[in-house]
């Protein structure tokens, strides 16, 4: 899109229930369509059906780094050739409203593979407080996309990346949250292929709860011949 134009919300009523109703959503700029969203909404209602996976065990957001302090160990490596040091520069620079605290960080400069799953505490920086449900599933959803196409991406660490983009991005909203409090991210890729790498994620809230799903396809486009060690 374009920060500049202004977006013209077309929203259709596509389904209304007496539980549950649907709404198709197209954004328009410059006269074509430049997202679309179907949105699902339901009554509360109590089940005794429910169960959910068990939150993995890891250590709580206060014994580990943040991902600027990681940063900035690599940047204290003497060794870092100068190209890798403006790049980490240039990352620790930008204006993430995300506070990112991984639970198993990997080695930025290595090409090794590694298993497609990734763990790290996030939480929107700033106070959101006692607000709408849905302003801590809006920030939620910004939360969900950051890094997470990348998780295909780690079983082949070799090559260097040309293109990657997300094709879809599918959420589920399972129990209330704080998105300005930490939750644990849990992502994990099961294939790629053909170009395209799928990958799926959970948002846990501290106590344990199950409080998010996400799912996302993208494509990944990647230089045919294998990038060389970065050190």
């Amino acid at each position: 899109g374009d920060p500049k134009v202004p977006v013209l919300y077309e929203v259709e009523r596509t389904r209304t229930g007496k539980s549950f109703s649907v709404r198709s959503v197209k954004a328009i700029q410059h006269g074509k369509p430049i997202f679309t969203c179907q949105a699902s909404f339901q009554l509360s209602q109590a089940s005794p059906v429910q169960h959910q996976f068990t939150m993995p065990a890891v250590p709580p957001p206060e014994e580990l780094l943040t991902q600027e302090e990681l940063i900035q160990k690599f940047l204290q490596n003497p060794n870092l050739a100068e190209r890798y040091r403006k790049h980490l520069t240039k990352i620790q620079a930008e204006d993430v409203p995300i506070d990112i605290k991984p639970v198993n960080p990997p080695d930025m400069f290595s090409s090794e593979p590694q298993e497609p799953k990734l763990l790290f505490w996030v939480r929107a920086r700033g106070y959101i407080g006692e607000t709408d449900m849905k302003v801590h599933c809006c920030v939620a959803a910004y939360i969900s996309d950051y890094a997470f196409l990348g998780t295909a991406l780690l079983p082949h660490r070799q090559y260097c990346i040309k293109f990657m983009v997300s094709l879809d991005h599918s959420m589920w909203f399972h129990a209330p949250f704080r998105a300005d409090h930490w939750m644990l991210y849990e992502c994990e890729s099961p294939w790629a292929g053909g170009c395209r790498g799928l990958v799926q994620g959970r948002l846990w809230r501290r106590d344990g709860v199950l409080a998010v799903t996400c799912t996302q396809e993208g494509v990944i486009r990647v230089e045919e011949t294998p990038n060389q060690s970065k050190l």
